[in-house]
């Protein structure tokens, strides 16, 4: 009873005061609704082809397979790996939740140019830079795994 009560409060929170970004999210899991789709600590998780993930609201969306798999398989398996973003991303939904809709602006703008920009993109590549040292992904990762208790992705370089 308590954990149908957690969901329920976590689905109110998300489409009231996270109502931007899970609109944002509800469309592009329509536009996905082929794609294979299961729950997570009451995020809907959709898993997709694109070779990045990213959440919006309660709606997260996760690689198949992460593109930096081979850079880190002597040391991970892909199921290990596949986990530990699965963390990183639903410490996003967290964020959703503490931001509403300011988090567009706080994490998901910030977060997308520190992920696409060419200029990062070179940065973290000469200098080693863990993609996950950026503040809105390194709270991203201290979240999900305070939530979940399970690991996510530290401070991994996967560029």
């Amino acid at each position: 009873m308590r954990n149908y009560l957690v969901f329920i409060l976590y689905c109110l929170v998300q489409f009231t005061w996270g109502v931007l970004q899970s609109a944002l999210g509800l469309f592009n899991f329509v536009l996905h609704v082929r794609d294979r789709h299961y729950f997570y600590h009451g995020a809907v998780i959709t898993e997709w082809s694109n070779n990045s993930s990213v959440s919006l609201g309660m709606f997260v969306f996760i690689t198949k397979a992460p593109f930096f798999y081979d850079k880190l398989k002597d040391k991970y398996t892909m199921e290990e790996l596949s986990q530990r973003l699965l963390v990183h991303e639903y410490g996003h939904t967290i964020q959703s939740l503490i931001l509403g809709p300011l988090y567009l602006i706080i994490i998901g703008i910030p977060s997308t140019l520190w992920g696409f920009l060419p200029y990062c993109n070179r940065k973290r590549r000469e200098n080693s830079i863990s993609y996950f040292s950026f503040f809105t992904e390194r709270w991203a990762n201290e979240l999900g795994e305070q939530v979940t208790g399970e690991k996510s992705m530290e401070n991994l370089v996967i560029d």
